[in-house]
């Protein structure tokens, strides 16, 4: 009889919110919550600016999302796959670590409902626009667009070139 080595069970790394998850929307003023403060300083200005501005119209923005780890980003994209069933489709929704806005520090989902749609309409004031049709929460600074308006969204992530790198 010869001896075996006990089965070991890989228990999953639970990335938490000082990877950037957010279990619960959090204000965009929530300077302690690493996926608002590790945002980029130019859109977390403007986003701030937003929310002020929204909530004189009885508005309140929430950030859903925002800066994630790279190792965060990863989870998040290995569940996409198993979600959507292939890298391809899940590409559609979530993107590498390498190319990611949210990695960076570039992009903010808001929520709820009505603060998407607040922005949404006004966000371009603030160089806030929406960038992928499939993800009205998904939002990320284009200063160029105070002046111009935002520019055409992307279907999806997958058809973004920022995401072929």
């Amino acid at each position: 009889m010869t001896y075996r080595e006990p089965a070991r069970t890989v228990l999953p790394r639970v990335l938490g919110k000082a990877h950037g998850a957010v279990p619960d929307p959090v204000p965009v003023f929530a300077d302690e919550v690493p996926a608002v403060a590790n945002l980029d300083p130019e859109l977390l200005a403007a986003l701030r600016r937003a929310a002020t501005d929204a909530a004189a119209d009885g508005i309140t923005i929430f950030v859903n999302g925002g800066w994630r780890s790279p190792e965060y980003q990863e989870e998040l994209l290995r569940k996409a796959v198993v979600k959507y069933g292939s890298a391809e489709e899940a590409a559609r929704w979530v993107a590498t670590p390498e190319t990611s806005a949210h990695v960076s520090g570039d992009a903010v989902d808001i929520g709820p409902p009505a603060a998407r749609a607040w922005l949404s309409e006004h966000g371009a004031g603030y160089g806030l626009c929406q960038i992928y049709r499939n993800e009205p929460w998904h939002f990320e600074l284009r200063p160029e667009a105070v002046a111009g308006g935002c520019p055409p969204m992307y279907a999806d992530p997958s058809h973004d070139p920022r995401m072929r790198r």
